[in-house]
């Protein structure tokens, strides 16, 4: 079978291996099938990549630069923090069921144990989004929307939390929703920030 030469070797790869998982779940990523989708050779995969654990990590990265932008727009907004904190909510939960950047996440943890570069690229990615959302609370602690509180300790109970309902909605656990998640999570942030209620009605 020819080989086909691909113009952009490495996003090519990283579009391919989104949409393999988007498809058919991380079960059929493989290096061979990532191959075969390019109309590549393996070698010429493991070139780039080295090995299905990089791949893995770079594909969440890919993944994970339009959530990036999205933080910086919202830290760029102005207006109040508390609605602008609901958006980061919304950026970071899982469409559904399934979501494909979600497995990937689900599957980079289970390997990081074993595997030191996952957990250091994990780390990596994860502290971006511990910053923007420090940053976020720091201004609405100053526009008075907050009180005093521990932001840097907030920042990391917060996103276990949204970790844990992400979780939850990505393996599809009957009850537990996208919506519902965010209700409780912003909740959570009300009580704890002493932000005004939600109103209701």
């Amino acid at each position: 079978m020819a080989r086909r030469r691909l113009e952009r070797p490495r996003e090519q790869m990283l579009e391919a291996a989104m949409e393999a998982i988007t498809e058919h779940g991380l079960a059929e990523l493989t290096m061979a099938a990532l191959a075969r989708r390019l109309g590549t050779s393996g070698g010429h995969v493991l070139y780039y990549f080295g090995s299905k654990d990089q791949v893995l990590l770079e594909t969440l990265r890919w993944s994970e630069d339009r959530h990036t932008r999205s933080r910086a727009t919202l830290l760029a907004a102005g207006g109040s923090a508390l609605e602008r904190l609901d958006d980061y909510v919304s950026i970071y939960l899982p469409e559904g069921a399934g979501d494909p950047r979600w497995l990937l996440w689900v599957d980079v943890w289970s390997r990081t144990p074993a595997v030191p570069a996952l957990r250091e690229g994990q780390v990596e990615i994860d502290l971006g989004w511990h910053r923007d959302l420090v940053a976020l609370l720091e201004q609405g602690a100053h526009g008075g929307e907050f009180a005093g509180v521990d932001l840097e300790s907030f920042s990391v109970r917060f996103r276990a939390m949204l970790d844990g309902f992400s979780t939850q909605i990505v393996i599809g656990v009957p009850g537990v929703s996208r919506e519902g998640a965010a209700a409780h999570a912003l909740a959570y942030a009300r009580q704890v920030l002493g932000a005004a209620p939600a109103p209701t009605g």
